[in-house]
């Protein structure tokens, strides 16, 4: 009983969050552009589906992806499982927590991957470029960025350094590949920094973060266990730019040897 109040108390709120929005686009639709909604069945079933869909992504995201990263990252950071030997013993930030960044980096791999948006994104670079970019060279550079900013963002909680040091030579780095990257990839690797914080990555990132936070000594989760969706963002920048650039320095080399022979 308590889990079908739940689930229609957040089916409420999602509706009242979703409403407005087709509120907005059937309004501009038919009373500013004064045009007809094309498949207004199948637009309105779409919304419909929506709905519901997020609702239950809501409800899964409080049950199971919240509970599972705090639970792992409190498992992982235990001193009975840094040292099951000998529970007394001084932790090492890095040796002892790289079961830690192991798991980020494949979460942060992981969920990437699987992310809707960064999907929808790279079917439309595709398209777009007329082939000339990958879909799965995007997604898998996007999510090696993930995966590392993730890991690193991780390190940072356990060691305890100031975040902005991080964030400020990461852009550093994206700024100097601005200059040097193709010129068509360089917006759409901005937006690549975007899209991955979305609704897969997100939770178990957040969730990580605040649990590693918690179980570190000496950690505060509201000043240390946000930021790892700063990482998230950041990172995949640097590596789709990085990957244009191999491409980039790929194709030229290959040129080259044609032109020789």
């Amino acid at each position: 009983m308590d889990m079908l109040i739940k689930v229609l108390n957040t089916l409420m709120l999602t509706a009242r969050d979703v409403i407005p929005i087709a509120i907005i686009l059937f309004g501009f639709q038919l009373g500013v552009l004064k045009r007809p909604i094309a498949n207004w069945r199948r637009v309105a079933a779409g919304f419909v589906y929506v709905i519901f869909g997020l609702s239950f992504f809501l409800v899964g995201l409080e049950l199971a992806l919240f509970p599972i990263g705090e639970a792992m990252a409190e498992q992982l950071t235990s001193p009975a499982f840094i040292h099951a030997d000998d529970p007394t013993v001084t932790v090492n930030a890095w040796q002892d927590y790289y079961w830690v960044y192991i798991f980020a980096a494949a979460i942060g791999f992981s969920t990437t991957i699987a992310e809707p948006s960064l999907i929808a994104v790279a079917i439309k670079a595709n398209e777009v470029s007329g082939g000339s970019i990958g879909i799965q060279g995007l997604r898998i550079s996007v999510a090696i960025g993930v995966a590392f900013g993730i890991s690193l963002g991780c390190f940072r909680i356990v060691v305890g350094d100031p975040i902005h040091y991080y964030i400020m030579a990461g852009y550093i780095i994206v700024v100097i590949q601005t200059f040097f990257a193709p010129k068509m990839i360089v917006p759409l690797a901005y937006d690549s920094g975007g899209v991955t914080t979305s609704t897969v990555t997100v939770p178990l990132v957040a969730a990580l973060g605040l649990g590693l936070a918690t179980n570190v000594d000496g950690r505060n989760p509201l000043i240390d266990g946000f930021g790892l969706i700063a990482f998230a963002s950041l990172f995949p920048m640097i590596t789709v730019m990085g990957y244009a650039q191999l491409v980039e320095y790929k194709n030229k080399t290959q040129k080259e040897r044609n032109n020789a022979l």
